[in-house]
């Protein structure tokens, strides 16, 4: 099982101290984060695309590509690349360039987004949301796929057997499609025999199993093996040394993170006893002692049957030692007894 860890990556104030984080700060920042996840062993770092003067950035790929030359061995990917806004050549000429600067660690979680700014940025009439995607994914795939193309559709000019280089270093760039619970998000992954990242952000995750479960069944109905038919979660995640520690620690970042920013727009203004909730043993937040988070992601391993999971570390202003001191828990404490108890069994000689 691999465990790893995310960024969107929002800007946001510190609530505590009144810190307020800027782009250039933000970012420095969180190529430290990934280093310090590699250093440490962890498996994958995940960081997201955004197109609004809320977050620090807009093309994954850059600060990746930084990444890349200070690590050896974490997997890096998107996480998103909202795939309705980009072109699909461009996104795979990137990340194809990040494959060979990172000496083949690249992927590409692709998803819809569930932000309205990238589309109004880049011309695309959110009246065909899902169209839109479902082309583009699909131009992805031949691309990922074909040394040349030939494609058509209606949102993008037609190819006629061109080359797209570069090539990546591995065979093919490693594609996941990322999803918010909708079935029928989760039935295009099965039917195209793509691992799925799954968004907990609330509630109970004993509701995503018919989700689960219903990704698996469509996928092997349309002829996929079931190791093809990975499954990642993707979850905020802040670990302490105490139970209690942790929750008293985190509340103030998380509710700064999910509370309105601006009178009726997004978010939701969450109070202790909803946290609480949120935080409970069956809980989509990811928070706690070392102990509760193990505790935590092997019953979404036996719930769910996941193969990655990766915490989303730092959101709400939070101060990067706080946020390192999550990662170091994470690969000292946490890693160690779930890659024990999910190894595979060599049985008996």
């Amino acid at each position: 099982m691999e465990l790893g860890i995310l960024s969107l990556p929002d800007l946001q104030t510190d609530p505590t101290t009144g810190r307020l984080h800027n782009a250039a700060r933000r970012t420095r920042e969180i190529v430290s984060y990934a280093i310090a996840a590699d250093q440490a062993r962890l498996d994958v770092f995940g960081l997201g695309e955004h197109h609004s003067p809320d977050f620090s950035v807009a093309n994954p790929a850059v600060p990746l590509a930084a990444i890349a030359q200070a690590t050896t061995r974490i997997r890096l990917t998107s996480a998103v690349s909202v795939v309705s806004t980009l072109d699909p050549v461009r996104l795979h000429q990137d990340f194809a360039s990040l494959d060979h600067v990172s000496d083949g660690r690249a992927e590409i979680i692709a998803g819809r987004s569930a932000f309205l700014e990238a589309f109004t940025l880049f011309g695309i009439d959110p009246a065909h949301y899902d169209d839109v995607f479902a082309e583009k994914l699909d131009l992805l795939l031949t691309i990922r796929d074909n040394t040349n193309v030939t494609w058509s559709g209606r949102h993008r000019p037609a190819l006629d057997d061109m080359p797209v280089p570069p090539r990546p270093q591995q065979d093919t760039l490693p594609l996941w499609l990322g999803v918010g619970g909708t079935p029928a998000s989760a039935e295009r992954a099965a039917r195209l025999g793509l691992p799925m990242v799954l968004g907990l952000i609330g509630g109970d995750i004993r509701r995503s199993r018919p989700l689960t479960e219903h990704y698996r069944a469509v996928g092997q109905a349309a002829g996929h093996t079931p190791d093809t038919l990975r499954l990642g979660v993707t979850s905020h995640f802040y670990v302490g040394k105490t139970s209690q520690g942790a929750r008293t620690d985190l509340y103030p970042y998380y509710r700064e993170y999910l509370r309105p920013k601006t009178p009726g727009g997004r978010g939701w203004l969450i109070d202790p006893d909803q946290f609480e909730a949120v935080a409970s043993p069956l809980g989509a937040l990811m928070t706690g002692s070392p102990q509760e988070i193990i505790d935590k992601i092997l019953a979404e391993r036996e719930l769910l049957g996941i193969d990655r999971f990766m915490g989303q570390i730092d959101f709400g202003g939070m101060p990067p030692g706080m946020v390192n001191d999550s990662i170091e828990l994470l690969a000292t404490e946490v890693a160690p007894v779930i890659r024990k108890e999910t190894a595979p069994c060599t049985g008996a000689r």
